[in-house]
């Protein structure tokens, strides 16, 4: 619903409050330009009555993007009329909401008193800011994605050095890291995929928030287009200006503490952050947890490119969950488990300790399989009580969410009972629940009424004997109300008038209405008020001063309630440490039941954890296909990756790289896919979809699968492959796993030929990285006969006289043939393209110059008598 315009109004788009005269303005407009100049980069939401209505430019882009009516409202005689844009004051959070899913903050400017008293008056309302909304700083659940986080991030960058903080005000947690590898901050920033990031600036726009992939001079060209950036003043970074608010903000004495008295620019970071949260949450200060370091080179690094092929939170095709692994093993049963399991896929452990410790966990629940579903049952019941406890500290509770986060908290105790005779170490951290908790939740329920209702100023929402002066209160009015509701039948007795009644408005409060005919019967002491058509109605002074004893009394009842409900909600806020403490171990065990449950359900194996380097899969099976498919009907497959390192006898040899080759859509993709999500699963801490696993820690996985262009940087297809293909050379090691598919193939023949090669080469000698290569270029399978470290293996089909099957079944051995006129012919090309197709294959085989030259040409040494192992497959006569 918006504010209809009239016929005869003309907007006026190029309207500039900054070239207005102020004195020239209505009250109203004054007071709103005030505000604005306060914030000029801010869509500003001003309340008018039953409406928040937006002005000046603020009005014609609010309605461009919202797709909402355009009119004018008057600024003042001289000024005329201006642009005005207006939406119903109870729908302001949807539409604020649908400005910040585009990247635009909100200010919201409300009424803070009552519009008839200042009508009284003869004044303006008063306005004052209520609220600052930007995409980083949510905290209200139906402006958040409850089974995500909701990240603000800040960072700085000093030469190739940077510090990132980022933190959920939502849930509390606050981080920092400091590295010195530019690209690395990218991945960070695409790993979190924050709300809103800040960045330090000394630029003239300073203050605006450029929206995803509008640039600017004063951003680095090393950061993502993709976020939102908030340019932001330069000295709450600086070092001494940060580390003072960080000691300040958690009371600390050193910095020694929380691992960042050597980082300087994560604190600068941190420190700028929490200027900023101070700006915008000025109402309601926000109660993050204390500030935490990390180091990226402590976990599995995956870069964007990797998440992406791997679809591990959104698929490749239309970027949405279904579809994804997040998709196919969310078993959580709450939103704090669902969102930890996204941070435990994003950031595999590389500690084999504890990598163990959650498959033990999941071993104890896969084998206690009541435990198990007590457990889950439990669950269910249970709110989000990281938001609910970030709400109540930082003063935005609700009384519902009060009564919620008691009912949580009330099944603690059930937990920890069920945990107690646990022996793994998940298990272990739920049996001590504090005692506080308890007596908070018994006293949140012992003080609010069991569905109170959601605005918190309208009374209704403590229960009687909490407060000796409100039950007070509450009987006096009672007693008020009750003399009124058996006034009309005193009335009728005393006067004898069976027609009188008692009637009330919002204009004359209460009143005795008589009809016209019995008017002269009213007795003395009633005081004629208004005279109808059909009736007369009349007051008494006992009347009208009970009205105002229950007017008064209701709105003293409400103010009393509120002030008992904020003390209350003040408490819980001082208990926001030690509840978040606890749902970080609910949080947990919600994901290692939900790991067990796929692990029962779904024939999960665990994963044997080693030293060294072997990968062995036996019958493994991509965990999102697998769920697709009907039961049974997918075809496992084993790999056998890693050769032992030198002086280890105690693990069998495989190859370092396999050459894969097959047809097309015989599952080479599939298997690579499934190779790489096996090992990222069991470095998550689940069992894996196998009959069984050995497995080593990789401390990278790299993938290059599939074709995709950048059309808005100039770059083909062929040019993001070699610039992906470049990035694993450079960065891959021993420990690294490498998923290929197809490198080569969007250049001419021989020249992708050749790189393939090469690549192959590379990464089996100078590199050794555990490798899985992909490719239509049979002739690579020459490699395996070269490089001891090297295999063939092929997907294989059945081949019929007039049509291939395509069995998915990877075994030793290189194929020959790549059935690309068959996939072309199963896809539907018309027969006369097929037969030609056919034809001129027969003569480009026969006269082929790169089969004559691997014959003839092949140089068999060893990768020792070289370099780096560099065959010359072409002699020079060919």
């Amino acid at each position: 619903m918006t504010v209809s315009p009239s016929a005869s109004e003309s907007p006026s788009p190029n309207t500039d409050y900054r070239q207005l005269d102020r004195d020239k303005l209505s009250e109203m407009m004054q007071r709103y330009i005030d505000v604005k100049y306060q914030y000029p980069h801010a869509l500003l939401f001003f309340r008018v009555g039953d409406f928040f209505e937006c002005f000046f430019q603020d009005a014609v882009t609010i309605s461009q993007e919202l797709e909402l009516v355009q009119t004018t409202k008057s600024a003042g005689k001289e000024i005329g009329r201006v642009p005005m844009t207006g939406v119903p004051f109870e729908h302001v959070y949807r539409y604020s909401n649908m400005l910040l899913e585009k990247g635009y903050s909100v200010v919201i400017c409300d009424q803070v008193e009552d519009a008839a008293i200042a009508a009284k008056e003869r004044r303006q309302v008063r306005r004052e800011i209520t609220r600052i909304l930007t995409p980083g700083t949510l905290t209200d659940d139906e402006m958040l994605r409850g089974r995500q986080n909701n990240y603000l991030a800040a960072a700085v960058i000093a030469g190739d050095h940077w510090g990132l903080a980022y933190a959920d005000i939502s849930t509390g947690e606050f981080l920092a890291t400091q590295s010195k590898n530019l690209e690395h901050l990218t991945q960070e920033l695409m790993r979190l995929q924050p709300s809103e990031v800040l960045f330090p600036t000394n630029a003239p726009d300073l203050g605006r928030m450029l929206r995803p992939g509008e640039t600017s001079q004063s951003l680095p060209e090393c950061l993502p287009e993709c976020f939102c950036y908030s340019l932001r003043s330069q000295l709450p970074f600086t070092l001494g200006e940060a580390k003072s608010r960080i000691l300040e903000e958690f009371q600390l004495r050193s910095l020694e503490g929380v691992g960042c008295e050597h980082l300087p620019l994560a604190v600068r970071a941190a420190g700028g952050l929490l200027e900023y949260l101070e700006e915008t949450q000025k109402e309601n200060p926000v109660p993050l947890q204390c500030l935490h370091s990390y180091t990226i080179t402590d976990y599995l690094i995956l870069d964007h490119q990797s998440r992406r092929n791997l679809e591990i939170t959104q698929t490749v095709r239309d970027g949405t969950l279904h579809g994804s692994l997040l998709w196919a093993i969310d078993k959580t049963a709450t939103a704090m488990g669902s969102r930890a399991l996204r941070r435990w896929l994003l950031q595999p452990l590389l500690n084999l300790k504890g990598i163990r410790a959650r498959h033990d966990t999941i071993q104890e629940l896969v084998e206690n399989a009541e435990l198990r579903q007590d457990l889950q049952q439990l669950l269910r019941q249970i709110y989000d009580l990281e938001r609910l406890t970030g709400r109540a500290g930082n003063g935005t509770a609700n009384a519902r969410d009060l009564v919620a986060l008691a009912d949580s908290l009330s099944k603690l105790p059930a937990l920890s009972n069920l945990a107690m005779s646990a022996k793994s170490p998940y298990l272990k951290a739920l049996q001590k629940v504090p005692p506080t908790l308890e007596e908070l939740a018994t006293k949140i329920n012992s003080c609010l009424v069991e569905s109170p209702p959601i605005h918190l100023k309208e009374g209704g929402l403590i229960r009687s004997g909490v407060d000796p002066q409100l039950d007070e209160m509450h009987a006096l009015a009672a007693g008020d109300r009750e003399w009124i509701a058996n006034l009309e039948v005193q009335e009728r007795e005393r006067t004898g008038i069976p027609t009188l009644k008692v009637g009330f408005n919002k204009t004359f409060g209460y009143y005795i209405s008589i009809t016209r005919s019995k008017s002269d019967q009213a007795p003395d002491d009633y005081i004629r008020k208004q005279t109808l058509t059909n009736e007369e109605r009349y007051i008494t002074p006992e009347l009208k001063e009970r009205e105002a004893r229950i007017l008064t009394a209701k709105e003293d009842l409400n103010q009393l309630e509120y002030e008992i409900f904020a003390r209350l909600r003040s408490q819980v806020g001082e208990h926001t440490d030690s509840i978040r403490d606890i749902s970080r171990a609910i949080a947990a065990i919600d994901v290692l039941c939900g790991f067990a449950e796929i692990a029962v359900y779904q024939g999960y194996c665990r994963p044997e954890m080693v030293n060294g380097r072997e990968i062995r899969i036996i019958e493994g099976r991509h965990p999102v296909v697998e769920k697709s498919l009907p039961a049974g009907f997918f075809v496992p497959n084993t790999a056998q990756l890693g050769s032992r390192e030198e002086g280890d006898n105690s693990a069998p040899s495989h190859p370092d790289l396999i050459i894969l080759t097959g047809p097309n859509a015989s599952g080479k993709s599939c298997y690579l896919r499934q190779v790489g999500l096996i090992q990222l699963l069991a470095q998550t801490g689940s069992f894996v979809p196998a009959t069984s696993a050995r497995l080593s820690i990789c401390d990278r996985i790299f993938t290059r699968v599939g074709a995709v262009d950048d059309l808005a940087t100039g770059q083909s297809t062929f040019m993001v492959e070699m610039n992906e293909t470049a990035n694993i050379l450079n960065h891959a090691t021993p420990k690294s796993l490498v998923l290929l598919d197809e490198i080569g193939r969007g250049t001419a023949t021989f020249d992708g030929l050749s790189i393939a090669w090469s690549v192959a080469e590379y990464l089996a000698t100078a590199i050794a990285a555990r490798t899985i290569f992909a490719t239509h270029y049979h002739e690579l399978n020459e490699l395996a006969s070269i490089l001891e470290n090297v295999a063939n293996y092929q997907v294989t089909v059945k081949e019929l006289p007039d049509k291939i099957i395509f069995l998915h079944q990877v075994q030793p051995g290189g194929a020959d043939k790549s059935y690309g006129i068959e996939a072309g012919r199963l896809a539907g090309l018309p027969d006369v393209v097929i037969r030609r197709a056919k034809q001129v294959m027969k003569q480009i085989e026969k006269h082929s110059k790169i089969a004559i030259g691997l014959r003839k040409g092949i140089q068999k040494q060893k990768p020792k008598d070289s370099a780096i192992g560099q065959l010359d497959i072409f002699e020079d006569d060919i």
